[in-house]
């Protein structure tokens, strides 16, 4: 969430950001009026825990000077105090509960390269590389290719599981921990730590990062339990250093993971496209840093350089698209999308997102680290998609397909799979 103390400061800020998501800025004002309630009312415990220290003291020295009748009227007053302290610390936890609930539904300060617009359809391009190619013969789609090739269960799948599972077969599957391989290579060589992260989390983890919204359409939550199944890496990777203080030498902290995640895709895209683009689980390689607020900006171009990498490596044709206003997280300064180019949809389709955070989930977890002055201050966050197989797989097939059903594989990633096609069994 937003820092309080911004909302109190600099309250027009705060309503223009949220003019710019198009959200009526009417919560900064209630923020605010309830933020004014609770420290009147912390002020007001605070006195009275002074005035229980202050009796205790008058009665220490009363009882040494022998007035015993002030004593008793001091203990009778004293005795009052502990339920007055009680109701009105409940009165103001009360109120900070509110006013935390209002301030969590701010947006985070948007980024000025952000665009305006008003929905996905206002997002910008920013750059392009590679040409799509062009084919001689009727293209088919990966599902398809796939199932040709005997590389994939799709129809297997659907009766084990339901839509949105698969199967991977022989040399896909293979292909698929060589995409896995490749990833976990590169990122190291980048000096990346890398982490496998718990696949199930705590429910208030995910709350506390994304808010309530992501379980109706997203989270599989585990029956009668407090967790969940993770949609993604990087909300366990956040919440790995939850309550830390770190050094300012130890920052930045760069990680990447590899990890299975676990989707409901609920929404009116729905999950009903045969195949591997749109599915409840996938493999993916996720990057996170935390650092500096000064250095997010520097990071965030330097996580979006390790993606353009990737993708120049597969040689797939991708372009990145900066998010504008109306088609950004509430929680996100900044962000764009990869995507990649897709010859049986003749368009772009999206394989990898990256986010700067800036402070607003790190101050939900308390991730701080100490300054130059000694002071305590809410480190930045970023995150972005390395690389998910499922989709990759898709691009590969598709881009790389040949008239007679075989698909060339990606030279880098030659050594990693021991074949450099994939051709129709004999």
């Amino acid at each position: 969430m937003l820092d309080i103390n911004l909302v109190r400061e600099n309250p027009e800020l705060v309503k223009s950001n949220q003019l710019r998501t198009r959200q009526k800025a009417i919560a900064v004002n209630e923020v605010l009026k309830l933020d004014k309630k609770w420290r009147g009312k912390k002020l007001e415990v605070d006195k009275l825990r002074s005035k229980r220290n202050q009796i205790s003291e008058e009665i220490n020295k009363l009882k040494k000077s022998g007035d015993e009748k002030k004593v008793r009227d001091l203990i009778s007053e004293a005795k009052a105090l502990p339920d007055m302290i009680k109701n009105a610390e409940l009165e103001s936890d009360e109120l900070q509960a509110k006013r935390d609930a209002l301030l969590r539904s701010l947006p985070n300060i948007i980024s000025k390269q952000t665009p305006s617009g008003k929905d996905s359809t206002e997002n910008v391009e920013i750059k392009k590389w590679g040409k799509p190619k062009k084919f001689s013969f009727p293209v088919k789609n990966h599902a398809e290719l796939a199932e040709d090739l005997n590389i994939a269960g799709f129809d297997e799948s659907a009766k084990v599981s339901g839509n949105g599972f698969y199967y991977l077969k022989n040399e896909l599957a293979i292909l698929n921990q060589a995409l896995i391989r490749f990833t976990i290579d590169f990122m190291r060589k980048k000096k990346y730590e890398y982490i496998e992260p718990p696949l199930m989390i705590k429910k208030e983890i995910l709350t506390t990062s994304e808010g309530m919204e992501s379980f109706a359409n997203s989270i599989y939550e585990v029956k009668d339990t407090d967790m969940a199944l993770i949609g993604t890496a990087e909300h366990a990777l956040m919440a790995m250093h939850k309550d830390r203080l770190f050094r300012k030498e130890e920052l930045p902290k760069k990680y990447f993971s590899y990890s299975m995640c676990f989707r409901k895709e609920i929404g009116s895209h729905g999950i009903n496209e045969k195949g591997l683009w749109r599915t409840h689980q996938f493999n993916k390689v996720e990057q996170f840093i935390f650092c500096r607020p000064e250095e997010s900006e520097k990071f965030y171009m330097e996580l979006m350089k390790n993606s353009e990498e990737i993708l120049k490596a597969l040689k797939l044709p991708f372009r990145i698209i900066e998010i504008c206003t109306g088609d950004l997280a509430k929680w996100k300064y900044r962000s764009a999308d990869f995507e990649i180019w897709r010859p049986t949809t003749k368009s772009y389709g999206e394989v990898m997102s990256l986010s700067n955070i800036t402070d607003y989930q790190a101050r939900d977890h308390n991730i701080k680290f100490l300054n130059k002055e000694n002071k305590r201050v809410v480190v930045h966050t970023l995150n972005n998609t390395a690389l998910a197989t499922s989709r990759i797989l898709v691009t590969i097939l598709e881009n790389n397909q040949n008239k007679d059903g075989s698909i060339n594989i990606p030279s880098v990633l030659w050594k990693y799979t021991g074949f450099k096609k994939i051709t129709a069994k004999k």
